[in-house]
C-alpha cells in the first residue's frame, strides 16, 4: 500500500515538474533514453522509476531525489497562454537591450568619431547577438522550431557581418571573393534542421527505446 502511495506521488511530481519545463512525455522519455509509455506508466502511479533513473531525472530538473519522492502542496499552473505571454515579452526585452546597446554604440562612436562611415555596423552586429539571445531562451523553454530559426538567422547574419565587415574594412571583393562566405551556411543550416528536428529525434528514438 506504501509503494502505491509513494508511485503516485512520484507520478505527480514527474508530471508537474516536466510541465513546468515546458516538455512533453516524448521529450522527457528522450532525454532519459526511455520510451514515452514507461513516463506514462510512471505519471499515472503504475510504477516506480529505479534509483538511477530518479537521479538523472532529479538533475535533469535540477532538484533533489527528495524533491521527486515527497509529497508537495498543490500549487495553482499557469495557463498556458499567459506563460507564453510572459515568455515572448522577457524575450522582447532581452533582444531589446541588445539593440540598445547597438544604439549606445552608434552614439559613442559618433561622437568620438564622426567621420567614422562604418559606425552602422554596430546595428547589423544586433542581429546576431538578438538571435543568440532568442536561442538561449528557446533551448531553456524547449520550443524547437524557434531554435532552428534563431540558429538559422545566426548563421546567415554572422556570415554577412564578416562580409560587411570585411568590405568596410577595404577588402577588395574583386580580388578575394568574400561572398564564397556563404558557401559554409548551407551545410550548417542542414546539420542544424537534422540535428533539431522531430522527426529525426523521433527516428532515432525509436530504434534504442527501452520499456
Amino acid at each position: 500500500m506504501e509503494e502505491d502511495v509513494l508511485a503516485v506521488t512520484i507520478g505527480k511530481n514527474i508530471m508537474r515538474l516536466r510541465r513546468m519545463a515546458n516538455m512533453t512525455q516524448l521529450e522527457l522519455a528522450e532525454k532519459i533514453n526511455y520510451s514515452d509509455k514507461s513516463v506514462s506508466k510512471w505519471e499515472q502511479g503504475n510504477g516506480i522509476p529505479d534509483v538511477r533513473i530518479l537521479v538523472q531525472l532529479a538533475d535533469l530538473f535540477n532538484v533533489s531525489v527528495d524533491d521527486l519522492v515527497r509529497e508537495h502542496a498543490e500549487t495553482p499552473v499557469m495557463p498556458k497562454k499567459t506563460r507564453l505571454l510572459r515568455r515572448i515579452i522577457i524575450n522582447v526585452l532581452a533582444v531589446g537591450l541588445c539593440w540598445l546597446v547597438a544604439v549606445v554604440c552608434f552614439v559613442f562612436i559618433g561622437i568620438g568619431a564622426p567621420s567614422l562611415e562604418e559606425k552602422w555596423l554596430a546595428f547589423l552586429y544586433a542581429v546576431p547577438a538578438s538571435a543568440i539571445v532568442t536561442l538561449v531562451f528557446s533551448c531553456i523553454w524547449h520550443y524547437r522550431w524557434v531554435r532552428i530559426l534563431s540558429i538559422t538567422v545566426l548563421i546567415w547574419t554572422v556570415l554577412a557581418c564578416i562580409h560587411l565587415t570585411a568590405l568596410a574594412c577595404g577588402v577588395d571583393d574583386r580580388v578575394i571573393p568574400l561572398a564564397y562566405l556563404y558557401l559554409i551556411g548551407v551545410p550548417l543550416q542542414i546539420l542544424a534542421v537534422l540535428f533539431f528536428s522531430p522527426w529525426k529525434r523521433a527516428h532515432l528514438f525509436s530504434r534504442g527505446t527501452k520499456e
